[in-house]
């Protein structure tokens, strides 16, 4: 506790600068394999100097973008790289007055006893990984723990929930020693055809598991924020809800479970499109602005930021001024969203894939 006390006031401080109205984050910390996958989709090779111009792209977007967008979630690759004209992505983004964060997880393994469940690789060596990213600039960082829903085969298990949760608990913990604030991601799957309330259900259990274990390991909840699925149907069920519907039963869920000393909650989107993403955050700051919400409800998007931009690059120098345009668009409708004042659509293309790994 000793050391999370020197960096308390900070961690605090960018907590809350984290979850500013308004604003929300920016999850580009897409592993190398699965930017791959998304470059495949626009046909441009997946090599790293592809990988630091598309990076580029985004974050020399021109005009304040930063007023939408208060932290950039990294990949270890680009924590360290540079735009071609040598300025350190950390110095562009402080310059933007946006926050950088990192990707702690090293992605999932299986967890032997369940029915295909899965836990979290990345504990080992964790703390030493945090003082180096510290160092390079870093002042947020996540940790994605992954949840199954099949009410057959009783999943998500008590076993997943007792072990993702330690995992977050101690990468939490581990963080804030070291002045990180940690973003805490229990994602519920939407494979599946179960029906929102049994989404409710199993998402009621896990943030109450994880919640507990969290105090059981010390962790500042109002140094720390939240990054949870929003209440969803599975792809594949058959009954169709309103985003008032998820509004709802999402806002119930959580008034539930998370302390008011969390300060912002961030929404993944999980397969959702782009507007789609974007419509139900805007219905959950409705019901959370009549029903009192404590927290900052925002976003954390990755496909539902940057699909349209990616599609407008395809990889070609001439059309980066075209998918910039596309970045600043979505970034304005998330902050619009974020204040319960988007007026578009909910339509556009699913962004779902089954059994999504990053």
């Amino acid at each position: 506790m000793a050391k999370k006390a020197a960096f308390y006031d900070e961690l605090k401080k960018n907590a809350a600068f984290m979850s500013a109205r308004g604003r929300g984050l920016l999850a580009a910390d897409e592993s190398t394999g699965t930017i791959g996958k998304r470059f495949d989709d626009i046909k441009v090779e997946n090599t790293e100097d592809n990988r630091r111009a598309y990076r580029e792209l985004l974050f020399t977007t021109p005009g304040d973008w930063g007023q939408y967008v208060s932290g950039v979630i990294l990949y270890e690759e680009t924590l360290y790289q540079k735009t071609a004209e040598g300025k350190p992505f950390v110095d562009l983004l402080k310059e933007k007055n946006v926050l950088v964060g990192i990707k702690l997880d090293k992605g999932v393994v299986a967890l032997d006893g369940t029915d295909g469940e899965t836990t979290i690789a990345g504990l080992d060596g964790l703390g030493a990984r945090c003082a180096q990213y510290y160092k390079q600039g870093a002042r947020f960082s996540k940790w994605r723990a992954v949840f199954k829903i099949d009410p057959k085969s009783g999943c998500p298990s008590q076993l997943s929930i007792d072990t993702n949760a330690h995992g977050l608990a101690r990468y939490a913990a581990i963080s804030q020693e070291n002045g990180i604030v940690p973003i805490v991601e229990p994602e519920l799957l939407m494979d599946g055809d179960h029906d929102l309330e049994t989404c409710a259900a199993a998402t009621q259990r896990v943030l109450a598991g994880v919640f507990k274990v969290l105090h059981d390991h010390g962790v500042i909840m109002e140094c720390m924020v939240l990054k949870p699925s929003m209440v969803l149907p599975g792809q594949d069920c058959k009954k169709t809800y309103s985003a008032q519907d998820v509004a709802k039963a999402t806002v119930q869920v959580l008034r539930r479970t998370v302390p008011p000393a969390v300060p912002g909650i961030f929404f993944l989107s999980g397969g959702q499109g782009e507007d789609q993403a974007t419509f139900n955050l805007n219905e959950i700051n409705k019901v959370g602005e009549v029903e009192g919400a404590p927290w900052s409800l925002s976003f954390s998007y990755g496909r539902a930021f940057q699909a349209s931009a990616l599609q407008a690059w395809k990889g070609a120098k001439e059309n980066i001024g075209a998918g910039q345009e596309k970045f600043l668009e979505r970034a304005k409708a998330n902050s619009l969203a974020q204040l319960g004042k988007y007026t578009g659509s909910s339509g556009g293309d699913s962004l779902f894939v089954k059994d999504y790994k990053y």
